[in-house]
């Protein structure tokens, strides 16, 4: 039985991902030809420090990760003075609180970057735990994320659904046990992923009490 479902923040909530993306695009003055999406993707959804190394090497010139960080943070910053939850976001989180399910946050960003937009979209009352970088050694695919979060809902891993638009973030939730349903963004619907209970393009392709349907149908046969 299905007792909770547990979110991702970026990409997920929020398209904070495409809008870094074409930051860096401008900062480095790159068409997306010139960065591809599908090879950009990879570094989605885990430690920042790996995604910024891989920019730093795509630079035409010498750059400092330092500068980077700085320079595209004001750029992505800008992009996001208005956030606007995806669609089916706050559909589901209002579904889930009127049915009774605990409801998780499990984000590779910090606890700051998180609270702020979710308390732009006033979104964060929804939720009974959030669990964000400062609160773990190893963000994802790490599962330490999704595992405090389960630990303090107080349920088992089985018994919740994972919402992930990134490779390393389903990774995290599968490896923690938890059911994962992807719902892909511009950026990652160009990723291989394995080991899912179900995939959507948006959450408004299926109200949550299906997916809970479907996913816990999928438990009930042992996958």
């Amino acid at each position: 039985m299905i007792k909770a479902v547990v979110f991702d923040f970026d990409g997920l909530i929020i398209d904070t991902e495409y809008a870094l993306y074409e930051s860096f695009c401008e900062l480095l003055n790159m068409s997306p030809s010139e960065m591809p999406i599908k090879e950009y993707a990879t570094y989605i959804g885990t430690d920042s420090g790996d995604l910024y190394e891989f920019i730093r090497t795509k630079s035409r010139h010498p750059v400092s990760i330092e500068e980077l960080m700085k320079k595209s943070h004001a750029l992505h910053k800008g992009k996001l003075e208005e956030p606007v939850s995806r669609d089916g976001v706050t559909e589901y989180l209002e579904d889930a609180k009127k049915s009774g399910l605990k409801i998780g946050l499990a984000s590779s960003s910090n606890r700051k970057w998180v609270d702020t937009f979710l308390g732009k979209l006033d979104l964060l009352h929804y939720f009974d735990s959030i669990q964000t970088a400062d609160d773990v050694e190893k963000v994802k695919p790490d599962p330490a994320l999704y595992q405090n979060v389960i630990s303090r809902l107080g349920i088992n891993p089985s018994e919740a659904i994972a919402f992930e638009d990134s490779l390393n973030g389903s990774k995290a939730a599968i490896a923690a046990g938890l059911n994962c349903v992807i719902v892909t963004n511009r950026i990652t619907e160009h990723l291989a992923f394995e080991g899912f209970d179900l995939m959507l393009r948006s959450m408004k392709e299926r109200n949550l009490s299906d997916v809970i349907d479907i996913v816990g149908k999928s438990v009930r046969k042992g996958k």
